[in-house]
């Protein structure tokens, strides 16, 4: 079986979202050494090892900057954002053997986002039933929803996956949506009602995401 889950949210996803910034926050190597500083999340440039996404790190604004690949973390912290390592299963294509998704709904079964990168294409590209793995003219073949985003060289791709760790990701679809989203989010009945009674799809996500995060946050 397959185990691979992304969904694409298609409202309130801005260019502004994939700028290069320094963001406070953390990292965690294989080792279990952490170290606390500024971090590049989707930093430019090239990869220190081929085949693996990588974050840019410096303990100050004043030191030098590192590139750290992602065979080197277990998971980095950057601003609210956490980030864990992750790699295709069988029949899923990365650009990245070894890429980071985040952590978007840390439940039991949890709900992550993958953000990767595509050539060519036209400025907004929405992929229904296509998920990451690159075929010609820059398109990606897979399971879930593609958003792409940028035209000319290259375009900004995000997914959504679902799963118990990263190593076990399943890529979320239009068939699969209602089931695993109302598991994800059992815990609130008011969410689970409304995605049973289709108000929420994966053209809305983030509108569910954060309606999820207003109910949780009202119950405690």
């Amino acid at each position: 079986m397959r185990r691979i889950i992304l969904t694409a949210s298609l409202a309130t996803i801005s260019l502004s979202s994939f700028a290069q910034k320094w963001q406070p926050g953390y990292f965690t190597d294989v080792k279990d050494n952490q170290m606390k500083g500024l971090i590049q999340a989707y930093p430019s440039g090239k990869s220190p090892i081929k085949g693996q996404a990588f974050i840019v790190f410096k303990e100050n604004k004043d030191a030098n900057e590192i590139k750290l690949s992602a065979s080197d973390l277990k998971y980095f912290v950057a601003g609210q954002d956490s980030f864990v390592v992750a790699h295709p299963s069988m029949g899923e294509v990365w650009p990245n053997e070894f890429d980071f998704v985040r952590v978007v709904l840390d439940e039991e079964l949890k709900l992550y986002v993958y953000r990767g990168n595509v050539s060519g294409g036209s400025p907004v590209h929405v992929s229904p039933g296509l998920g990451l793995g690159l075929g010609t003219g820059g398109s990606y073949v897979g399971g879930g929803v593609g958003l792409s985003f940028g035209g000319g060289g290259s375009k900004k791709v995000i997914t959504y996956y679902y799963g118990a760790n990263p190593a076990e990701l399943v890529a979320l679809s239009p068939l699969n949506f209602e089931d695993v989203m109302a598991e994800i989010m059992g815990d609130e009945p008011d969410a689970v009602d409304r995605i049973k009674s289709h108000l929420y799809n994966m053209g809305n996500m983030d509108k569910l995401i954060a309606y999820f995060k207003q109910l949780q946050a009202a119950r405690k």
